[in-house]
């Protein structure tokens, strides 16, 4: 679809495709050869005088987070479907992420040339599981051939304005865009296109809905700067690569931009624009622009810089899996460290932990082809051939009643920090909260902000040895010296207090759950209910229709990571499994597992004392 975009735009000469490995935006060579995205690419194209810069996010479940760092720059979105195997659960995780962060957005049925595609039957869809208020202005003529064509039309249905429409009276004509326009940006209506993007068929309808529909962020070329890092990249000659979507202020090489935090700043040394993997020097980005910026190498992706964007993160993807790498030689481990390092950064939900007592590298994937992708892009980018322990399931664990631990940390001198905790469990999906009750003239401000600040890295294992969630810390009591208390000192104090709190609540076990769907062979169904059953799977009536049935089940990640080839092997792949995550719940007794303490434990004091002050050999 954007090698067309960019074809009717007169960017390029010819478009690629996907099979042959020629589009612009795969331009890696673990896309082009896996004919996958894995990596958002950014293009820029005109139409009709209006600039678009186009961001083209991976469309496979094990890269969601490419695309949620994406959604929070967006003015507008062309949500792409499948005119055969229409609304998907990837579809729906994507409606809700479009729906909570309010964008605007075009609907696109695409592979009408497909035989098979059934676009009533997708239609349909749409109404009942994203929105009725869906706005139809085209028809298809012989779908699922390569002579399928895209027509206006014959019908409008707009009260009021389809008269002045159909009769062609320009003022009345506008009048008519106008209220679609204002319809579009306030997500009343949803324009939905049809189209064959191997075919090109619909293309040029698509660009001219997007520059006249979807809404233009205003020009605030001279208001505080306010950008995010949308995708972070490595240049071996270049460096850190950053590239941003500016809300409002410009910038400039040569600019310093304040970092994440606001401690520090660096200065931009250059300023460029891709097209794919081609690029220009720009040296300058205005508000509502994109490009790419050099000399930040202390950013991530995600990061703010200045002041807040209008719209947040969307969490779409939570990392289930972890695994551990391992170098090809010992000799090749700091290689790998930092080569993991850059890659972190890249995508901080690989969340990249060394634990340098036992030298291992451990990272949280999503899946799978994620993992086998990162193995080619390490020995493609970095000469690195790494190799992976067997993927294994992140539990979780929680506070199984309400209970106090305490730190009185005086010894050796000098310091003095007293920290007092109280910790309560909480409803499933609550995530951390912390409160004090105490008062600045008991223990300074600046000592009750050092309690919270160490509390998610002493939350990172609890007594079960998984991060600790649902909870709140509640500061109750703390003590400093005037002389003897030093800086750090509330830092060592507070893991070994959660820890203790964590002993005299007791903790729960968690697993991650996965919502599924299921669509097979009517003859197989007793089977994958007997698979659902044996899995620990809750599931509702299935509905049977034309032969098929379809199948809604919630089901252990433990118990059905490997479901999806069986699955597929059943219904000698004809079958349809989608799956999104749903969250955490309590684990029966007798499953799940424990794991291994990582680093020193802050109940084995004097250790925890000697490692936390940086004195241990």
């Amino acid at each position: 679809m954007t090698e067309q975009l960019l074809l009717l735009s007169g960017s390029i000469r010819q478009a690629g495709t996907v099979d042959s490995g020629t589009t612009q935006t795969d331009w890696l060579d673990v896309e082009r050869r896996r004919g996958i995205s894995v990596r958002s690419a950014s293009v820029v194209l005109e139409r009709n005088g209006v600039r678009i810069h186009l961001i083209d996010t991976p469309g496979h479940v094990d890269f969601l987070g490419e695309v949620e760092r994406c959604l929070s720059v967006l003015d507008g979105a062309v949500l792409v479907i499948s005119g055969v195997e229409g609304v998907q659960a990837q579809t729906r995780v994507l409606w809700r992420a479009l729906d909570k962060l309010k964008i605007p957005l075009v609907l696109l049925v695409n592979k009408v040339d497909r035989m098979g595609c059934d676009l009533p039957g997708v239609l349909e869809q749409l109404r009942q599981e994203c929105s009725p208020r869906l706005w139809v202005p085209q028809r298809v003529e012989c779908p699922g051939t390569d002579q399928c064509q895209v027509l206006p039309s014959e019908t409008w249905e707009e009260d009021g304005l389809a008269e002045d429409y159909l009769e062609d009276r320009p003022v009345e004509r506008e009048r008519l865009f106008q209220a679609l326009r204002n319809g579009v940006a306030e997500r009343q209506v949803f324009p939905v296109l049809f189209a064959s993007a191997k075919l090109g068929t619909g293309m040029e309808a698509l660009l001219d809905a997007v520059t006249r529909f979807l809404p233009f962020a205003p020009v605030q070329d001279h208001g505080p700067l306010s950008a995010l890092v949308y995708q972070v990249d490595h240049h071996p000659a270049m460096g850190k690569a950053a590239h941003l979507r500016v809300f409002s202020g410009t910038l400039k090489n040569r600019d310093s931009v304040p970092l994440p935090g606001g401690e520090t700043s660096q200065k931009v040394t250059q300023i460029r624009r891709f097209y794919g993997s081609k690029s220009v020097d720009i040296g300058e980005i205005h508000s509502g622009e994109t490009g790419t910026v050099y000399g930040l190498s202390g950013v991530r992706a995600g990061d703010v810089l200045g002041q807040p964007p209008p719209r947040g993160l969307c969490r779409l993807e939570v990392p289930l899996l972890q695994v551990q790498a391992f170098p090809p030689s010992p000799d090749q481990l700091p290689a790998l460290t930092e080569a993991l390092q850059q890659l972190s950064q890249e995508d901080p939900l690989l969340d990249l932990e060394w634990v340098p007592e036992s030298r291992e590298l451990h990272l949280h994937i999503t899946g799978k082809i994620q993992l086998e992708v990162l193995s080619e892009i390490l020995r493609e980018r970095y000469q690195l051939q790494v190799s992976f322990s067997p993927p294994t399931v992140i539990y979780k664990e929680t506070p199984s009643s309400t209970a106090q631990g305490e730190e009185i940390y005086l010894a050796p001198k000098p310091c003095w920090a007293v920290v007092k905790l109280l910790v309560e469990p909480l409803p499933r999906g609550s995530g951390i909260q912390f409160a004090s009750l105490i008062k600045e003239k008991e223990l300074p401000y600046r000592y009750q902000n050092h309690v919270e600040q160490s509390l998610p890295g002493a939350l990172k294992q609890g007594r079960l040895g998984w991060e600790v969630t649902d909870a709140r810390f509640t500061l109750i009591g703390g003590q400093h010296h005037h002389v003897h208390t030093h800086p750090l000192d509330f830092f060592v104090a507070t893991p070994v207090a959660v820890q203790r709190a964590l002993v005299h609540s007791g903790t729960t076990l968690l697993e991650p759950m996965v919502q599924v769907t299921l669509s097979g062979q009517e003859e197989l169904l007793g089977r994958v209910i007997r698979d659902m059953v044996s899995m620990r799977g809750e599931f509702d009536t299935p509905s049977i229709r034309k032969g098929w049935f379809t199948l809604e089940a919630k089901l252990p990640v433990a118990t059905s990571l490997d479901y999806p080839v069986s699955f597929r092997s059943i219904t000698s792949g004809k079958g349809v499994y989608a799956s999104e995550f749903a969250g955490y719940q309590e684990c029966p007794p007798g499953e799940g597992r424990t794991a291994p303490r990582r680093g020193v434990d802050p109940l084995v004091h004097s250790k925890w004392i000697l490692y936390a002050r940086s004195a241990m050999q």
